[in-house]
């Protein structure tokens, strides 16, 4: 399998401010290398739920983000089959990092992986929820 132009840093922020939901979130590449990538997200009151963390479909995006930028560094353009995750523990912070990685990448299926950290107001990092996704190769 070759690599895809997409590890490029310059291409994967292009890539993320031609996505209006990155955009409305304020989703922000930080780092992206073939088969990894890393976002990060400002706090948001308006990404809350009732009790005060941030939203399980917030969390879900931002690891199925992750997991889908990773995949198409290493396999191009991509779409996901089955994403399932799991929340650690509430999520709240002054900022949000997500990572993902590509686990294993197929012509049929890529397989990938992400992390969602909150960030305190000291900088100390705390892991709030893992995902997984299958992810299936458009092609170029």
């Amino acid at each position: 399998m070759t690599t895809s132009p997409g590890y490029d840093l310059k291409h994967l922020i292009a890539t993320n401010a031609s996505a209006a939901f990155n955009r409305l979130i304020g989703l922000e590449v930080v780092a992206g290398a073939a088969g990894e990538v890393e976002f990060q997200m400002p706090w948001r009151d308006d990404f809350t739920q009732y009790a005060g963390h941030l939203h399980a479909g917030m969390i879900a995006a931002l690891l199925d983000t992750a997991c889908g930028f990773a995949a198409a560094t290493v396999v191009g353009k991509v779409t996901a089959s089955h994403f399932s995750m799991n929340c650690l523990r509430p999520a709240v912070g002054r900022r949000f990092v997500v990572k993902g990685r590509t686990l294993r990448a197929g012509r049929k299926q890529t397989f990938a992986q992400a992390e969602l950290f909150a960030e305190d107001e000291q900088g100390e990092l705390s892991l709030v929820a893992t995902g997984e996704t299958v992810l299936v190769p458009l092609g170029m």
